[in-house]
């Protein structure tokens, strides 16, 4: 007995209406949406102001002019600028009662009074306006929605009309967000003109950190000897002074991922409920925690890369082979230090651990795997794996210094390795982090997000220490 698996059907399941869809507009985005729609099964009219221009739009579909074009479909994709709009006034009366689908986007964040698609309902009055399709690109369309972003954001005052479009959507293989009304759209065409929202803070403070280490690591390496000992140290800005800062500044930002969280516990046992709205900067900050780990990870492997290539370096080979001459010249060797062996071994493996789980909490943050796991085991990995990462990695920058840890014979113009002062933040937080979960105050908080409230006067609720989840 046969039996049909679904993923053997045709992808295009309703060729057999035949439905026509209108595209007003020949340019890129016009023509890939036009293939896109003839490859799952759509009849398509593109509308153009010279018909006859034809040669490199997709074989199948009919080119008309616009008036011709609209006359066919009840569904009319606007793939033209909002400058061109004027030309919809003269089609009033053929386009009432349609839906017109206004994909375009402007040069910059909030460039009109009204969104185009606002402007557009305007213009034409009797028409359904929905927005739709502005956040897929042209090369999205023509390379398939698995080599881009699958998410189409749409938004409508006709529900009906817009339930059709998210229809249309998802027969294209990609995935509708209704938005609800047409207010929506200002948003939606701002939302493709966004430079990296959530990673400029991320950028803009480990540049920060790179700028601040660097010029201090160049006043302790370079300066003061060159002062006091006329020695010129230059060449460590290639290797030994990057190889510096760039370690400091992911085991800062990685522990800036996890000190926002830290306050705001602090912040709901000061005020002893939930129910008050964290400061502006404290909720921005925990939004953008993923992105300052995923910097801090960038900055992680370009520490391991530049630790594997010292031992190719010129100024390695130099000082072990005069030390070797050094040491056979004078019949000496150094004695094997146990301790010394314990320390470099344990500053290697703590290493290596720490930017192990480091990938870890990389891997799990990206979407195609946190997709894959339920909420408790996000919370696992990015919670418990990310303090002990944390752990592991400010151990590694303790062991680092080893002996001369606290030692004054480190201090240049009293100032101290940079190591040390990378260990100020990452220290603070486990700190207060381990006082936090003791149980006497990890149970009052707990009681807190659970709903419980240390002074309920202000509470809807009647029933002290009792709230709704």
């Amino acid at each position: 007995m046969e039996k049909t698996y679904t993923d053997a059907l045709p992808l295009t399941l309703h060729s057999e209406k035949q439905e026509i869809v209108c595209v007003f507009g020949t340019g890129d985005f016009g023509r890939s949406l036009g293939f896109k729609l003839l490859q799952c099964g759509y009849s398509v009219v593109f509308g153009s102001r010279n018909p006859q221009m034809s040669s490199l739009l997709p074989s199948g579909a009919e080119v008309l002019s616009y008036s011709e074009a609209a006359q066919k479909s009840d569904i009319i994709i606007l793939a033209i600028h909002r400058e061109h709009f004027d030309f919809l006034s003269e089609l009033i009366d053929i386009l009432n009662g349609k839906i017109l689908v206004d994909v375009s986007n402007n040069l910059k964040i909030n460039q009109y009074p009204e969104s185009n698609a606002e402007y557009l309902a305007q213009l034409v009055p009797g028409a359904h306006v929905i927005k739709a399709f502005n956040t897929i690109s042209a090369w999205a369309l023509q390379s398939g929605s698995l080599d881009a972003s699958r998410q189409v954001l749409v938004c409508g005052n006709n529900s009906k009309a817009k339930q059709n479009i998210m229809d249309l959507v998802r027969a294209l293989g990609l995935t509708p967000l209704d938005q609800g009304s047409l207010v929506a759209a200002s948003d939606i065409e701002n939302y493709p003109l966004q430079l990296f929202p959530m990673w400029r803070f991320p950028f803009y403070l480990s540049a920060v950190l790179c700028i601040f280490f660097l010029f201090y690591c160049v006043i302790r390496e370079v300066i003061y000897p060159y002062v006091y000992q006329k020695e010129d140290n230059t060449f460590r800005l290639a290797i030994s002074i990057p190889n510096r800062v760039f370690p400091i500044t992911a085991l800062i930002l990685l522990a800036l991922v996890y000190l926002p969280g830290v306050i705001a516990a602090m912040l709901q046992l000061y005020q002893g409920t939930k129910y008050h709205r964290f400061p502006g900067w404290l909720d921005h900050w925990m939004l953008c925690r993923k992105q300052l780990g995923l910097v801090a990870l960038g900055f992680a492997f370009l520490h391991v890369i530049y630790t594997l290539v010292i031992p190719i370096r010129y100024y390695v080979r130099w000082r072990l082979r005069n030390l070797t001459i050094a040491q056979a010249i004078d019949k000496k060797d150094n004695p094997f230090s146990t301790s010394s062996a314990w320390l470099s071994d344990s500053y290697v493996s703590l290493g290596i651990l720490g930017f192990f789980l480091f990938v870890v909490l990389g891997i799990t943050s990206l979407p195609s795997v946190s997709n894959m796991v339920n909420w408790r085991e996000f919370r696992f990995v990015q919670s418990k794996l990310g303090y002990l990462t944390l752990i592991l990695c400010t151990a590694h920058t303790l062991v680092y210094g080893g002996k001369k840890f606290l030692s004054p014979l480190i201090l240049r113009w009293y100032l101290p390795s940079a190591y040390i002062l990378a260990l100020i933040i990452p220290c603070t937080v486990l700190v207060i982090k381990f006082i936090l979960i003791m149980p006497c105050i990890d149970k009052t908080l707990m009681q807190i997000r659970q709903g419980w409230e240390r002074n309920p006067r202000n509470s809807k609720s009647t029933l002290h220490g009792k709230s709704d989840i």
